[in-house]
Order: C-alpha cells, then structure tokens, then sequence
C-alpha cells in the first residue's frame, strides 16, 4: 500500500489571503526583508535574527522572482481538493506546533477531513518548516509512518 506524507501542507482548496498579507508574500518575490517576516511570522516569532536572515538570503539565492511569484499563485490559488476528498491513501500530516497559518486547526478542516485514513503529528519545538528546526524528530515521524 502506498503511503503521502505532508509536511506543513498548504490545503489543496488553496489558501484565503487578506490584503496585506498577499501584498507581503507578493513582495517577497524581490525582497529578502519580506521573506524574513514571513519566516519569523511562520515559526511563531522566536527564532534568531541570524537564522531568518540566513534562510531569507537562501531563498533568495535559489530562486528566481518569477518562480516565486509562479509557486505563490500555484499555492494560494490554487484549489484541486475536489480531486482527492474521500481518498483512502494513509496520510501523515505534520506540522510545526509554533506555525501560525497552517495549524491544527487548518489542518483538521482541510486535510483531515479530504482523506479519511489521515492522521495529525505536531512537531514540538517547530514551526512551518521542521525539516530545518527540528530534522531529526521529522525524519524519526516519518520512517515510524512509513515503515507501520
């Protein structure tokens, strides 16, 4: 049997943004500024300065603008969840307990409730991106899932 893991999952419905917030992810395109807000933002705003801005400027070295702009659309506006409600794959969900936006409850109401055999992990001590804060806790959730 095959298995998906999603980890930080944006809802395949895509994701509603105000105003402002499409104008600071837009902007974060060109800017590392913005990039680095949307970090601190996205791990619960207690990370250092030295590790949102070294993440900001890698970010901004691999990629362009225009595939940051192209991915931003693809995400946020994009909806393909009639496609997979209701499909039977066993599905890990992990998320970072200190993540904002994609949380628990988003998660509940999207994910969880499109594929009936999905089940919920919250990293500790993570936020939107536990491959980086918390790798070796992600890597032991994910070998337990995939290896059950």
């Amino acid at each position: 049997m095959r298995k998906l893991v999603a980890v930080t999952p944006v809802p395949a419905s895509g994701v509603p943004f105000d105003e402002q917030g499409w104008q600071l992810f837009s902007s974060a395109a060109a800017s590392a500024e913005a990039r680095k807000g949307i970090l601190n933002f996205s791990t619960g705003n207690r990370l250092s300065d030295a590790w949102l801005e070294r993440m900001a400027a890698h970010s901004l070295a691999h990629s362009t603008p225009q595939a940051f702009g192209a991915y931003l659309n693809a995400w946020a506006k994009g909806d393909f969840s009639a496609r997979i409600k209701g499909n039977q794959v066993p599905v890990l969900v992990v998320i970072g307990e200190h993540d904002a936006a994609l949380n628990a409850d988003a998660m509940r109401a999207t994910y969880l409730q499109w594929y009936p055999n999905a089940r919920l992990e919250v990293m500790a001590n993570a936020g939107h991106y536990p491959m980086d804060e918390t790798p070796v806790a992600l890597a032991t959730a994910v070998e337990k899932f995939l290896s059950a």
